[in-house]
């Protein structure tokens, strides 16, 4: 990215509900947010995190539903280079009660109110989180149920910190707790890691090892009847890559007073030479040394 300052970027989705009654009820919700860095140039729109739920019936429902989906990032000059961090992350936080009962409705004063709708749909519900870098899946299921009682509460987080040309990390975060009652139904619970993709670049340029075919770790549980559940899964893909930092001096090439006349990712020669006050910028040594220890706030999925 060519320019002296710092630019930043915050896309935010907040979503809140409780619904309580009786009936016919569906619900679908789908969230596919990019992955950090894949907003430009040929990889733009490569799929991050994603979260999908579904759920359906007749009977009665009592259901509150927090969802959270961010995508942010900032960049700043850092002596001779650029300094890049983001993060794509969405979080969910669910309480559904539902209780199957078969249902008869009219409508309106038609057709429908002489010859009522019969509603007789057993319980589902399903949720699905990827994160897609990482290579990591989880999903669960009720289905034919006659009464669910369930708490879910899911994080999905792809970050990324890149210090032009030496320094490229990030971690990959996965998260699904689930604490339930199923009453006669069915039950599946699923986990898949796949190999995770080079540590330098994205999944997306070596597709052979990002894919979930041949799965570091797979869980399939199944179960019919009447259940008490409760899990706690969570897959963390840290990544780090360091490469040799160009000569300070190639920044300066032809006495370069702006970035953009030789191209990113080199600053100014002032600041390639430590011209600039040690009070508005961080040493470029001080990066190579720390760990990584992200600067934007965490927002609603937390750090």
């Amino acid at each position: 990215m060519c320019g002296k300052g710092t630019t930043s970027r915050n896309v935010t989705f907040d979503f809140d509900q409780s619904v309580q009654g009786s009936g016919y009820f569906m619900t679908y919700r789908y969230i596919q947010l990019d992955s950090p860095g894949t907003d430009w140039g040929p990889n733009a729109g490569q799929k991050g995190p994603m979260y999908k739920d579904y759920a359906h019936g007749s009977g009665t429902i009592d259901n509150e539903i927090t969802i959270c989906a961010e995508e942010i990032e900032y960049t700043r000059p850092v002596g001779c280079y650029r300094e890049w961090e983001a993060y794509s992350c969405i979080s969910a936080r669910e309480d559904n009660s539902m209780v199957y009962s078969p249902m008869t409705m009219s409508y309106g004063n038609g057709y429908y109110a002489k010859n009522p709708i019969r509603y007789d749909s057993l319980l589902k519900e399903k949720t699905v989180i990827k994160n897609y870098r990482p290579a990591t899946m989880m999903h669960h299921q009720v289905e034919y149920a006659k009464a669910i009682d369930k708490e879910i509460d899911i994080i999905v987080k792809d970050k990324q910190y890149v210090y032009e040309d030496p320094v490229y990390q990030g971690v990959g975060y996965t998260t699904m707790r689930i604490n339930e009652d199923v009453t006669d139904g069915m039950v599946d619970i699923g986990v898949l890691q796949g190999e995770p993709a080079s540590m330098e670049h994205p999944g997306y340029w070596y597709p052979a090892t990002s894919k979930w075919v041949k799965p570091m770790i797979e869980i399939d549980e199944h179960y019919v009847g009447t259940f008490h559940i409760e899990k706690n899964m969570s897959i963390d893909v840290p990544y780090k890559h360091e490469r040799t930092p160009k000569d300070w001096l190639s920044c300066c090439i032809g006495g370069c007073p702006d970035p953009c006349e030789v191209g990113t990712p080199y600053n100014p020669c002032e600041e390639c030479m430590d011209m600039t006050p040690a009070a508005n910028k961080t040493s470029a040594g001080s990066v190579f040394a720390s760990a990584y220890t992200p600067t934007t706030s965490g927002g609603c999925c937390g750090n």
